[in-house]
């Protein structure tokens, strides 16, 4: 496993990293117990990180997660959630206060069986009124940040051009890290543009879902993906490609994301299927990746996806 810096946050995080939305039933429904073998599975393997939030399946996902971190020693890992973003009764809703905000922090730190987080993010920040992000949500954590409540702030969302204004309008040293999804995986590579914003600012990257939230694996994009039909086609294309070829697509777009840029600190994957957590980890153990092949197939994939290259789409 390959450990990289996240940005000055002073933690050296894996390159591959541990999504816990699957643990809240998020994709397909899932057993709590084997969901705690996978996180298990992924600690011993040397994934270091783990990204969870209230809102994947509405508080699941952050409970089941507890349940599983309770029998590890805390300095084994570095752990991420977020506020703003939730559910109950199965209603989704944001509140980006400062006192939801604050109150959000201690809930998950109960849930997740922890005294302190090491990452707090906004979460999905285009939902927010950006103004009330910057002016209140990231005060508040600066505030819990001071308290050694949470050691650092960062914010995520799907579009990268929101994470550049909110860091642009908040106080130098507030925003430490960013999290983006979907913009850096072999159909976009739109993250590229802002690696330089970033950078100059001593902010870390995390890199999200390099399967594209499915577009970019061999069952297909989910009927609730937002991608419109062009580019659904454009990657079961491309998909179909790298099974003829006997490298599939889903070990492509793992590697792709983790091996070729190491500005970019950690790629979150999610699966609570323990053979998905020891294979993606063994796809990216540079031991066993065929770099030449790997090149040509990224070229050739692209190409595949050709005018659906960087076509966006909105959250939901």
């Amino acid at each position: 496993m390959v450990y990289n810096e996240l940005g000055k946050t002073g933690m050296s995080v894996s390159n591959l990293s541990f999504g816990a939305s699957s643990l809240g039933g998020v994709f397909h429904g899932v057993q709590e117990e084997e969901g705690i073998k996978a996180v298990h599975k992924a600690l011993k393997m040397g994934i270091n990180f783990i990204d969870v939030s209230p809102y994947y399946g509405h508080l699941k996902a952050e409970t089941v997660l507890g349940k599983a971190l309770k029998e590890w020693p805390r300095h084994f890992y570095y752990l991420s959630t977020k506020v703003g973003r939730y559910g109950k009764d199965g209603v989704n809703y944001w509140d980006y206060s400062a006192k939801r905000a604050k109150e959000s922090v201690y809930e998950s730190m109960e849930r997740l069986n922890v005294d302190y987080i090491d990452l707090i993010n906004v979460h999905d920040v285009e939902f927010a009124d950006l103004h009330q992000v910057v002016e209140e949500t990231l005060p508040a954590l600066v505030e819990l940040r001071k308290e050694g409540v949470v050691r650092h702030i960062g914010i995520t969302d799907l579009q990268p051009e929101n994470l550049q204004w909110v860091i642009e309008h908040s106080e130098p040293g507030t925003v430490e890290s960013v999290l983006c999804f979907c913009h850096y995986c072999l159909n976009d590579d739109l993250l590229l543009d802002y690696l330089d914003f970033f950078e100059e600012r001593g902010i870390g990257v995390i890199n999200a879902s390099p399967l594209s939230m499915g577009l970019l694996s061999r069952r297909g994009a989910p009927d609730w993906h937002p991608a419109p039909q062009a580019l659904k086609d454009a990657c079961a294309r491309a998909a179909a490609y790298c099974t003829e070829h006997h490298y599939a697509i889903e070990r492509l777009a793992i590697q792709y994301a983790t091996s070729l840029n190491p500005r970019i600190a950690t790629t979150l994957f999610s699966s609570a299927n323990l053979k998905n957590v020891a294979l993606n980890v063994a796809n990216v153990n540079e031991q066993y990746i065929d770099y030449d092949k790997m090149y040509e197939m990224v070229k050739e994939v692209r190409a595949i996806i050709g005018d659906q290259m960087r076509v966006r789409w909105k959250n939901s």
